[in-house]
């Protein structure tokens, strides 16, 4: 095998993928003349190898001995030794950002003769015993699985004992006290620093298949083989006393992408005190007034790395002694706005171009700009107020916990409510709404993880007291269930579901989705069924309906009945009677949908759903009759029954009924109407003939002179196979995906979700929902054939699709690539096609040279 590890000042070719995004941060830092700690990285080569064999690689062992031998040079100090040891944190860092997912643990070498050392070698016993009891504390945790909670009680226990308010008032006699506790918990902890590092390797190793890290993976679309690095770092201490400091920044808000200095600051304190939210720290400004020089050169530090980069920056350092430390670099998880706010600024600031701002936005992140907010006007005063960690708004009922998260937030909308939370939380912060914590700061891990899905989030809320399964908010008591609403864009918090208002667009999200549409090919459409959709679509950007769902027009209440007499009726005069009347709805919704879509296309699915949908159940019926029809109506698989163009072609007159109103409404509406006739389910070619000849009789006699496009769905095996002969009969294409992954996989879509789809996933049998994103190599194939055969007899044949792949990025990647004229998808997520479609563009034209931080 290659070489597994590496120093941070020496090359390696192998990027990101090689050392990891901490590892290659730490190695361009150091190259950069920055103030890094000595270390080496161990290599995700080294991680893959020990998830192969379940044992670390052969010949590990001394090449990390070498590279612990050539840090002792560097600092003048030696691992193991009793009189002025040599300390180091062993951190992970994988290729992705998996923020708070992984193991740390800070300290590595004391033992019961080097902590003596320690305390001699720099005056400071009380340091020296906070040192050890952290090791301690996580060695246990990390590397035995010893619950939190005992070294945490114990911590606690002591604190009330001393009358300490915070860990730093606990004098050098309590720590002391505090180490024999716990190696009372941890007898087995060991002496030797040599096995404590492979040990903490180990673990590190481990911690990539933890439940949390699975889960957060899923969550992000991060490959499960890709490993974790591991780095080994010469400790800098920041709780050395009032001289020192530990912190976290950011060069830009990543709340709203503003150019100014955002993080937060703790004195005589270790980093997993801020990330943790186990101390409210203080904004990173403070530093100025403790640790005036640290801060400049912090400063100076971090406007380097974002020029250098060229992109918003998330750092973590510490002070030891007023001396700096950078002991991480990373691209900053950010929030939707503060992405494009960001992209946009670096564009006029000059350092980017429009191509890389583009390309750096990762489009679910617009999904965030179009969250609800709260309406101020019609809000009543908040009950309590925290840090406003993450924007949005949400209500729901307060869960305690993730577990009860995942279990309620399937059914309901629920806020987790938390001390604080911890990386073992993130199943159910994912099924939350909201996020609300008692303690921590700006960049704690809720706020981080939170920003990072786009969740609201309001962090360290005074007001909030939590215990024996009750919350008291504001002077009122709440239980599991009870509604709280919170806004994490204010942090403000109240009692009660409070009124949303849809999110109003900003210039920044204007003005990179203007730059998209510049770059784009592929055209982006919308799934409407109603004016109001339609318009709506519009104003995001939409250049036509790529499917309008006729059925969804028989729903209301005035027209459900008329449907039903139509599905009663004995003979087909009976049929044409109810018809008749529902016409005039119909052509009413169709001119609705023509007008608010005025010049762009319209594409318009005739009748798809079986029969018996619009029926009640048996056991609802209101006349014999009626049931004798559901009876009738029944069918074992109505998904594979009589429906689509099969209905049209059984009972002709209801496709007659629904073409008239389309042309009446065409012709009142005038020039403004492109009208596209979509028939369904179109198996073969024989079918699609019959149902065009339907279409054009009924389409002369009721508006001869306005032009119309006649077409079908892409839903079947068959119809993608011989799309050469039913490309003869059709205008245009459109595929609708979610059938066709239905009848090409042989899943109910229904069924699969609810009962199996979540096992496949967990156990690996499929890496995505193909429901949610487009299964390329099955479906994706069909598709390709589709439009090679379908363009071999008509080149320049109109080919979309409307399934919701189609506002999936990487779907819409895809679609790119097969030469698809669009995608449609809803209206909320016409944007995020919209950036999609720009990216692939760009990525096919090899202009991007920028991967998306996925900020």
């Amino acid at each position: 095998m290659s070489r597994l590890v590496f120093d941070f000042d020496e090359p390696s070719r192998g990027g990101r993928e090689l050392l990891g995004g901490k590892g290659v941060g730490l190695a361009e830092m150091t190259l950069m003349g920055l103030p890094v700690p000595a270390g080496f990285t161990i290599t995700t080569d080294a991680c893959r190898a020990y998830m192969q064999a379940g044992d670390l690689p052969d010949g590990l062992g001394d090449e990390v001995g070498e590279h612990v031998r050539r840090l002792e040079e560097k600092t003048g100090k030696r691992f193991g030794d009793h009189d002025d040891p040599l300390l180091v944190s062993v951190r992970s860092g994988a290729a992705v950002s998996m923020p708070g997912m992984m193991d740390t643990i800070l300290n590595l070498g004391l033992n019961d003769e080097a902590v003596e050392g320690l305390a001699a070698g720099t005056g400071n016993r009380r340091f020296a015993l906070d040192s050890y009891r952290r090791l301690l504390q996580m060695f246990g945790e990390v590397v035995d699985g010893i619950g939190a909670h005992r070294f945490e009680d114990a911590l606690s226990e002591l604190k009330v004992r001393r009358g300490a308010r915070v860990d730093t008032d606990l004098d050098a006699d309590d720590l002391d006290q505090l180490v024999g506790t716990f190696k009372e918990i941890y007898p087995s902890f060991p002496q030797d620093p040599r096995e404590q590092l492979m040990r903490a390797v180990r673990a590190v190793f481990d911690s990539w298949d933890t439940p949390r890290a699975q889960v957060y993976r899923r969550a992000n679309d991060i490959p499960d083989d890709i490993g974790t690095a591991v780095n080994v770092v010469q400790m800098v201490f920041g709780n050395k006393g009032d001289h020192s400091g530990t912190g976290v920044g950011f060069t830009r808000n990543p709340s709203t992408g503003a150019n100014e200095l955002y993080g937060e600051f703790l004195a005589n304190a270790q980093g997993e005190d801020v990330v943790a939210g186990i101390r409210t720290p203080q904004p990173v400004e403070s530093m100025a007034d403790v640790l005036p020089a640290a801060y400049e050169q912090l400063l100076e530090t971090m406007r380097k790395l974002e020029e250098h980069y060229r992109d918003v920056q998330d750092v973590e350092f510490t002070v030891e002694d007023d001396k700096l430390y950078m002991l991480q670099t990373r691209a900053a998880k950010r929030t939707g706005a503060a992405a494009l706010k960001a992209a946009s600024d670096m564009v006029d600031e000059g350092l980017i171009t429009r191509e890389e701002a583009v390309t750096r936005i990762d489009p679910a992140q617009l999904d965030q700009l179009l969250h609800p907010m709260i309406d101020r006007s019609a809000a009543p005063e908040p009950v309590a107020r925290g840090l406003n960690a993450s924007p949005g708004a949400a209500s729901g009922g307060i869960v305690f916990d993730a577990d009860t998260a995942v279990e309620r937030g399937a059914s309901e909308p629920v806020i987790l409510v938390r001390f604080e939370t911890t990386p073992d939380d993130i199943h159910g912060m994912i099924a939350a709404q909201g996020i609300l914590t008692v303690h921590g700061g700006m960049t704690s891990h809720a706020a981080v993880v939170a920003r990072g899905m786009g969740k609201p989030c309001v962090a360290g809320c005074d007001g909030l007291e939590l215990g024996g399964g009750i919350a008291r908010l504001g002077g009122k008591e709440l239980h599991e269930g009870d509604v709280i609403t919170i806004d994490g864009g204010t942090g403000d918090v109240y009692v009660g579901e409070i009124q949303l208002v849809a999110p109003q667009l900003n210039e920044d999200f204007e003005t990179i989705l203007r730059w998209a549409d510049e770059l784009r090919r592929l055209k982006v459409r919308a799934n409407a069924d109603t004016p109001e959709d339609a318009a709506r679509a519009r104003e995001f950007g939409a250049e036509g309906i790529g499917l309008c769902r006729t059925e969804h027009m028989f729903f209301g209440e005035e027209r459900l009945t008329v449907v039903q007499e139509m599905i009663l009726a004995d003979d087909e005069a009976g049929r044409r009677a109810a018809l008749d009347r529902l016409l005039a709805f119909q052509q009413a919704d169709f001119e609705g949908i023509f007008e608010a879509m005025a010049g762009l296309p319209v594409t318009i699915r005739l009748l798809d759903p079986p029969l018996h949908e619009f029926l009640p159940s048996e056991e609802q019926a209101t006349s014999d009759k009626m049931r004798a029809r559901i009876r009738a109506l029944r069918e074992t698989n109505p998904m594979l029954g009589l429906r689509g163009c099969r209905l049209g072609l059984v009972y002709p007159e209801i496709y007659e009924m629904q073409v008239r109103a389309i042309a009446r409404a065409a012709r009142a509406v005038g020039a403004g109407a492109v009208v596209e006739i979509m028939h369904p389910l179109v198996g073969f070619a024989e079918e699609l003939r019959r149902l065009r000849e339907l279409t054009e009789r009924v389409w002369a006699e009721e508006a001869p002179d306005v032009p119309r496009a006649i077409g079908t769905m892409i839903e079947l095996p068959r119809a993608c196979v011989r799309a050469d002969e039913i490309g003869g009969e059709a205008d245009f294409f459109s595929f609708g995906t979610n059938d066709l992954t239905q009848t090409t996989l042989g899943l109910s879509r229904d069924d699969a979700e609810g009962k199996f789809l979540t096992r496949y996933l967990t156990d690996g049998v499929l890496e995505r929902n193909p429901f949610e994103v487009l299964d390329q190599e099955g479906v994706g194939d069909l598709m390709r054939v589709a439009v090679e055969r379908g363009r071999s007899i008509k080149p320049q044949l109109k080919i979309g699709i409307c399934g919701e792949h189609g506002g999936e990025p990487r779907s819409v990647a895809f679609c790119h690539g097969l030469g698809l004229d669009y995608v449609s998808c809803s209206p909320y997520r016409v944007p995020l096609a919209r950036l999609a479609a720009a990216q692939a563009a760009l990525s096919e034209s090899g202009a991007a040279q920028y991967v998306a931080a996925g900020g």
